[in-house]
């Protein structure tokens, strides 16, 4: 049975985008491009089954759409630029299946010029027909917050950039059903640096939040209270919080180096990087000095880490600094466990790490505890009183109940 929409890697990506087609009445093929972080509780499956979704694994069914869109993760590559090894599989198995006047949308994190000059062959090579001319070929940044309830897919703009006036027309007319504002960029670099841009802002301003952490906690000052204050001014700042890493499938990219691409390098991208990676190395130094000043060594201490996704109520585990963190504790040689109601097992270095089922128990035999996600199930004010040192860094603690970042 064909298909108005086909959607290419059932990730953090393609996921949300199904899931908003689905609601928004399109049929809707999910195509996996391989093992993928995304997920759906059975209810979200029995749903978007009922109102028109169709798992589809046989690749042939990809011609018999009329927008495919490739939502294929892109996960770091060793040299620190995105690994398109499941943007080019996803791009192979379209073009043999591509019919013309196809729209052709590209949603993963890319570098600028990634859609035009390694996207774009793959798909004229693989089909004979010709981007522009026999298919549409578009750019639009995906536009995900994860666990964000208030930011639906119909209140969200969607940036389009294609390779012809056409095309843009075309990739636009798709999201203007799924989005109340669609957004045309000039072309489809400019599209592809929209995601780069809000990437490296998140990443340069949580940067600014952690050096902040730091040097407040040296000065004595509550940051805490600092950020409360500073948020109430109304034009000219926008309040981050710091915390102990940054994860998420959207790593800071600095373009200078990388694939023979030119440009100076993004000198505050690549100091924010520099910040952001130190923090769960600060986080380990602040537990082993609270261990200290209460009389205890980091070695053989009982460390029990709450929350180990990279985002509070998710199970989503992507460049978690909770690993580095229990890494970094391990080689101290703390005795480390960890608590988290969205991951059942939990495995550091190929090791499983110990599951604490009664939280508050745990809380109150381990030496440490070091909160790193506040998920919403936790009491923290009860585990402030069972806690014997608690480490908060999130700053979700009442004032005064914790030792904060």
């Amino acid at each position: 049975m064909p298909a108005d929409l086909a959607v290419i890697g059932l990730g953090p990506f393609g996921l949300p985008l199904a899931q908003a087609a689905v609601a928004a009445g399109i049929s809707t093929l999910g195509y996996r491009t391989g093992p993928e972080a995304g997920s759906l509780s059975p209810a979200e499956l029995r749903r978007m089954l009922s109102g028109g979704f169709r798992p589809a694994t046989d690749p042939a069914e990809l011609g018999r759409v009329r927008t495919a869109v490739i939502c294929a993760p892109t996960p770091r590559h060793t040299d620190g630029g995105p690994d398109l090894s499941q943007v080019e599989a996803a791009a192979r198995t379209l073009a043999a299946h591509l019919r013309p006047h196809t729209t052709v949308i590209l949603e993963s994190p890319v570098y600028p010029g990634t859609t035009e000059e390694f996207l774009r062959p793959l798909l004229e090579e693989g089909s004979g027909l010709r981007a522009g001319r026999d298919f549409h070929l578009a750019h639009s940044p995906s536009r995900v917050d994860p666990g964000n309830r208030d930011c639906a897919p119909a209140g969200t703009p969607k940036v389009i950039g294609g390779l012809t006036p056409a095309c843009t027309e075309s990739a636009a007319a798709f999201y203007g059903r799924l989005t109340d504002k669609v957004v045309r960029a000039r072309g489809l670099r400019e599209a592809e640096t929209v995601q780069l841009l809000e990437t490296n802002y998140r990443h340069v301003n949580i940067a600014l939040v952690n050096e902040m952490a730091v040097l407040c906690h040296d000065l004595g000052v509550d940051l805490w209270d600092v950020i409360r204050c500073a948020e109430t001014k109304p034009y000219g700042f926008q309040a981050f919080r710091p915390g102990p890493g940054v994860g998420g499938h959207s790593a800071a990219q600095d373009l200078a180096g990388h694939g023979g691409r030119p440009g100076s390098p993004l000198r505050m991208v690549e100091l924010a990087q520099q910040v952001n990676s130190r923090m769960p190395r600060y986080v380990v130094q602040r537990a082993a000095a609270l261990l200290n000043e209460h009389g205890k060594s980091a070695r053989g201490a009982r460390v029990l880490l709450l929350g180990v996704t990279y985002k509070p109520d998710l199970a989503d585990q992507q460049a978690t600094p909770a690993r580095e963190i229990a890494i970094n504790l391990m080689d101290l040689g703390a005795a480390v466990s960890y608590h988290d109601p969205h991951v059942p097992s939990w495995n550091v270095l190929d090791r499983p790490v110990p599951r604490a089922d009664s939280l508050y128990e745990a809380a109150a035999d381990a030496d440490l505890t070091i909160l790193l996600q506040n998920h919403r199930t936790y009491d923290l004010q009860g585990l402030s009183v069972k806690a014997q040192l608690l480490l908060d860094t999130r700053g979700a603690t009442p004032t005064g109940a914790a030792h904060r970042l």
